[in-house]
């Protein structure tokens, strides 16, 4: 399992998964209403992604732990991707449109089975650099789709990154078939349903989900959201938008790639997710301060690397504690749970917008990020304190059997 041909196939599968919706998401809105559709219908239809995946989610996960496969819904994903775009290409219907959205939620709902199965390919010490690896090729997805969207669209049409998008979740469809995934723990004695409602329980995993819902506010509400219409206002053209997609994009891709090999081992998991929070947190705020292109296109370099430590650092903190045959339900919740993020914080920064401004909403998530590195900085001393009675209750113990032992030679 540890081969390189193995890890290099279900890396090529992951980005064939994200890769064709990033490459048509920049045109949607735009593309909807060349068909008439207001900018409520747009939002309805633009909601339907995340809705799905807060739906489905947590279902794939425990049906996956339930039967000990992940593969699949590996390949169910990629089934649902291709039948999303291919509706697209063959509809100029409204109602159909929005059905292909949420179908594409589905298949992005499966990205629980790819975030638990890619790990098995590693140590059991390298799940931050297994998520460090898989977040990265989903980073480079979101970049190359994001990129090339409008050049495509300009040069062939609305249609064309559809065509691509389909052509790419074909391939990965069959691809996923030659995925191999580990038999271990096939013979083991079956989950219980009620273990599984119990790891949905796990304090520790909760807790990262809070953050994770913190964290896809801010950036569904910047990158995602709202900072191209504040890089327009500052004098930057609709077709300079790239630079910004370039600048927040690639330093966003590279900290993928440092969280694991070098934040995690050199500060430990608490305090490079604090000091992330923190760097996005103060860089958001700054914001609204900024005048110039020049700038605006630095504060995105540091708001993508940033950000880029938080998401693999919490994939791997959702699933490090959890038994493998139970991995799947614990995504399965983390991931439902953030998807709450992406509805709730632009929802409220848009609301805001409207009432004071667009540097309002900056200024909210920015707040968002600092509550999040308080928090941070409150379950970590919690997390210090209890490794510390553990300790001392360890030792009291060694101590209290060695004198048994000895009062028993003294007898």
């Amino acid at each position: 399992m540890s081969s390189s041909r193995n890890k290099n196939l279900f890396i090529v599968v992951s980005f064939f998964l994200w890769f064709p919706h990033f490459l048509y998401v920049p045109i949607l809105s735009p593309y909807i209403k060349s068909l008439g559709g207001n900018y409520s219908y747009i939002g309805i239809v633009l909601s339907s992604y995340g809705l799905m995946q807060l739906l489905c989610r947590l279902p794939i996960g425990i049906i996956s732990d339930l039967i000990k496969m992940r593969k699949p819904f590996v390949m169910f994903g990629m089934v649902a991707s291709a039948f999303s775009c291919f509706i697209f290409l063959f509809t100029a219907s409204l109602e159909w449109i929005l059905i292909a959205r949420a179908l594409a939620g589905v298949a992005a709902a499966s990205w629980v089975a790819f975030s638990v199965l890619y790990p098995n390919y590693f140590a059991a010490d390298e799940v931050h650099r297994a998520m460090g690896s898989i977040s990265f090729i989903v980073v480079l997805a979101q970049f190359l789709g994001m990129a090339f969207s409008g050049y495509i669209v300009d040069v062939w049409g609305w249609k064309a990154p559809f065509w691509i998008g389909a052509g790419f979740s074909i391939l990965g469809a069959i691809l996923s078939f030659f995925i191999l995934e580990p038999r271990e723990g096939r013979m083991k004695e079956p989950v219980r349903v009620r273990d599984l409602m119990i790891v949905m329980k796990e304090p520790l995993l909760l807790k990262i989900a809070l953050l994770s819902i913190l964290a896809h506010s801010i950036i569904f509400s910047t990158i995602f959201g709202f900072s191209s219409n504040y890089a327009l206002e500052i004098g930057f053209k609709p077709a300079e938008i790239t630079f910004m997609v370039f600048a927040f994009m690639i330093p966003h891709a590279i900290a993928t790639l440092f969280m694991g090999r070098v934040f995690v081992p050199l500060l430990g998991e608490w305090k490079s997710l604090r000091l992330a929070f923190f760097m996005t947190s103060i860089i958001t705020l700054l914001i609204p301060f900024v005048q110039t292109k020049a700038l605006f296109l630095f504060i995105q370099m540091i708001s993508g690397f940033s950000l880029g430590l938080i998401f693999p650092l919490l994939l791997g903190m959702a699933i490090d504690r959890i038994e493998s045959e139970k991995r799947a339900t614990a995504m399965g919740a983390y991931q439902a749970l953030y998807a709450i993020g992406i509805f709730v914080g632009p929802f409220l920064v848009g609301i805001f917008n409207s009432l004071m401004g667009i540097k309002a909403g900056f200024y909210f998530v920015g707040i968002l990020g600092m509550v999040a590195t308080v928090l941070i900085i409150g379950w970590s001393m919690g997390e210090v304190n209890s490794k510390a009675s553990k300790e001392k209750g360890n030792t009291e113990n060694y101590y209290s059997i060695f004198r048994r032992k000895n009062n028993v030679r003294r007898s």
